[in-house]
């Protein structure tokens, strides 16, 4: 069964290690917890690659410190290297990883005697903007980047920008945390509806959720977060936001970090795969199985050491096999869902 990811930070991790990383990740460099032949072998066909911008040192969350605003020239500048980064590895990667900009590029490769791939090989890139400090009020280089290949937006990280205010990461914690969008915001979303792009709320306040609920006629969708009620961290969502997500046929990538799944918010790695499947199941019954997908937080995060990278997925949907998912319901989760939102999001 073919897998679709919700987000990931390879795009941070590999500019951040610098000379080498880009074709250690399409040979399979082993480094960080997906390249290019790891991800075929756990069967990854697609995944967000996550834009974000100005990363705090690991330190600056004790502190609060991630919380301080980021200047846009600093995002911009980094936020377009990263998105170079992933045009130059598709170009480098022989037809292995292609930017899927339409729905059927989610799913097809280019069959190609020089490349050797064959239909459905590869692995297809969303280019999703992880926090919306690249870009300025009057919205420019929105049209650049969709140009470029973006589908998928957050508006904010866990920390407030211009045009909303993220949650931090204090356990226990409410997602109800600080004011709404800002007008630059709502200006933001409507943007985003009329060039097809995905607005993803994970990170985003509770106020900021309902304001996009009623701004946007999309499906709501939170690209990598979990169930609240099993784990407080504000990362995760309430009942009532999953109900809204479920009456909006949108999705949850359940995040597979550590500290949003235990119920006492520890950042350590031996916890269960079991733990996935609850979230998953908790948001199946709240807001439907069709509303139930990954969102793994690879290179971004703690995963379960019973997970251990991209190649231990299909442990993972035998473990959802095991809490009840039927196998139409599994083929959602692993993909379906993620490919019907991007459906009736994307412009055609």
């Amino acid at each position: 069964m073919r897998v679709f990811d919700g987000h990931n930070d390879v795009l941070s991790r590999v500019l951040a290690a610098g000379a080498g990383a880009m074709e250690g990740f399409l040979d399979g460099d082993g480094a960080g917890h997906l390249d290019l032949p790891r991800a075929a072998r756990g069967g990854l066909a697609g995944a967000c690659f996550a834009v974000f911008t100005a990363a705090p040192p690991h330190d600056a969350y004790d502190d609060r410190a991630h919380l301080e605003p980021v200047p846009h020239e600093r995002a911009l500048r980094e936020g377009l290297a990263q998105v170079a980064l992933l045009q130059r590895m598709e170009r480098a990667s022989g037809g292995r990883l292609r930017i899927a900009r339409r729905v059927d590029e989610l799913t097809e490769s280019s069959p190609s005697a020089a490349t050797g791939t064959r239909d459905g090989d590869g692995l297809a890139a969303v280019l999703h903007l992880e926090g919306a400090e690249p870009i300025g009020p009057g919205l420019d280089e929105l049209e650049v980047l969709h140009a470029a290949g973006l589908r998928s937006l957050g508006l904010v990280w866990s920390r407030r920008n211009a045009f909303a205010t993220g949650v931090p990461f204090g356990f226990p914690g409410s997602p109800d945390q600080g004011p709404g969008l800002t007008d630059a915001g709502r200006a933001l979303v409507r943007a985003c509806g009329e060039l097809g792009i995905v607005i993803d709320v994970s990170h985003l306040n509770e106020r900021g959720f309902w304001e996009v609920a009623e701004l946007s006629a999309a499906p709501l969708v939170a690209s990598h977060s979990g169930a609240h009620v099993l784990c407080a961290s504000p990362r995760n969502l309430t009942d009532e936001q999953l109900r809204a997500i479920g009456e909006r046929r949108g999705l949850v990538g359940i995040n597979f970090f550590v500290g949003f799944l235990r119920a006492d918010g520890k950042d350590d790695a031996d916890t269960p795969l079991t733990l996935i499947a609850e979230h998953a199941a908790h948001v199946a019954q709240v807001a439907g199985p069709a509303c139930v997908a990954l969102g793994s937080d690879f290179d971004g995060a703690t995963m379960p050491a019973a997970l251990g990278d991209v190649t231990g997925l299909p442990a993972l949907l035998d473990t959802l096999r095991g809490a009840g998912f039927t196998e139409a319901e599994l083929e959602g989760v692993a993909a379906g869902n993620w490919r019907r939102v991007f459906a009736e999001t994307w412009a055609a």
